[in-house]
C-alpha cells in the first residue's frame, strides 16, 4: 500500500474510533442519569423532584443503534401528553416545508421534501412543557440550551417524504448564526404510521425496510414518544457525511415529528 493511502487509513480509522469513544461516552453518561434517579432498594424517586421528572428520568431507555454515524434512539424520550401538545400546538400553523437553499441560506420549495410544518417561537419556547423538552433534550445530547434552534414540528401524509440529506450546512449564510449544525433530537409524535421511517443508508450494510422497500443501512420507525439523537459532526470537528438521512415514504396514517438541531454555538 502507497505511503500515503496508510496515512489516510490511519486517519479513517482514528475518526472511526474516536466516534465510537463518543458513543460510548454518550451511553455512559445516559446509564448515569438513570442510575442516579434510583434508590438502593431500586424504587424511582420522583416525589418532590422537578429535575427527574424534567428529564423523565427511570422511562427514557436509549439504545445505540450505530457507531459511526453516532445514532442514539432513546425510547420514551416524550411523554403521550408531550407529544399531544406539541401537535395540537402545530396544526393550525402548518405549511408546506421547504429546503435551504445553499446560495442564499433562505427556505425553497423542493421536491425533495414533501411534507408540511411550522416552528415553535421565542414565546412558545417559554411555555413550562416546552422549557421542560428543550432541558431535557440540552442533558441528553450534552448540548447547551441556547445552542438549540427553535423547534420545528412536521406532518408526513400518505405518500410524503423527505430524501437523504444532511443537516449540517454547505452555505456560508447560516453558518453566521451559530455556527455548524452539530447533532440533531428528531422526537416521534405520534403511532400507527406504516412507512415513515428515518433512514441511514450510510449507518452498517444490513437490510432494512423504508417505506415498504428493502434497503441497505439502517431505520428507525417512528413510534410515539420514541426519539432518535445523532451526530452530524464527527469528534474530529468535522463535518460527518455518512450522517446522510432521510424521512421514508409514509405508506398510511400520519407520521408526526419535532425536530431540534444544535449547533457549535449559540443559535440566533
Amino acid at each position: 500500500m502507497p505511503p500515503a493511502m496508510k496515512i489516510l487509513s490511519g486517519l479513517l480509522t482514528l475518526v472511526t474510533v474516536g466516534m465510537i469513544i463518543g458513543a460510548f461516552l454518550q451511553l455512559a453518561f445516559i446509564h448515569k442519569l438513570e442510575s442516579e434517579s434510583y434508590s438502593g432498594s431500586g424504587v424511582i424517586h420522583f416525589e418532590n423532584d422537578r429535575e427527574s421528572e424534567t428529564l423523565r428520568l427511570g422511562y427514557v431507555k436509549p439504545e445505540i443503534v450505530s457507531w459511526s454515524p453516532r445514532i442514539i434512539v432513546l425510547h420514551n424520550f416524550l411523554s403521550m401528553e408531550e407529544c399531544d401538545y406539541l401537535r395540537a400546538i402545530a396544526l393550525p400553523r402548518l405549511q408546506e416545508s421547504t429546503v435551504v437553499d445553499v446560495r442564499t441560506g433562505k427556505g425553497v420549495k423542493s421536491d425533495v421534501r414533501t411534507s408540511s410544518g411550522m416552528f415553535l417561537n421565542h414565546e412558545e419556547r417559554k411555555y413550562p412543557m416546552i422549557t421542560a423538552i428543550e432541558k431535557r433534550i440540552s442533558v441528553f445530547a450534552q448540548i447547551p440550551i441556547e445552542n438549540g434552534e427553535l423547534i420545528q414540528v412536521l406532518r408526513y401524509e400518505k405518500n410524503q417524504f423527505y430524501k437523504p440529506h444532511h443537516d449540517y450546512f454547505a452555505d456560508t449564510f447560516n453558518l453566521k448564526r451559530g455556527g455548524q449544525r452539530i447533532a440533531t433530537m428528531l422526537m416521534y409524535l405520534s403511532d400507527n404510521v406504516e412507512g415513515g421511517e428515518t433512514y441511514f443508508p450510510m449507518a452498517g450494510s444490513e437490510d432494512c425496510s423504508c417505506g415498504g422497500k428493502t434497503m441497505k443501512g439502517i431505520s428507525v420507525k417512528p413510534t410515539k414518544g420514541d426519539a432518535v439523537l445523532f451526530w452530524s459532526m464527527g469528534l474530529d470537528g468535522q463535518s460527518d457525511p455518512n450522517s446522510v438521512h432521510g424521512g421514508c415514504e409514509v405508506l398510511s396514517g400520519e407520521k408526526w415529528s419535532a425536530t431540534k438541531w444544535m449547533r457549535q454555538k449559540a443559535a440566533s
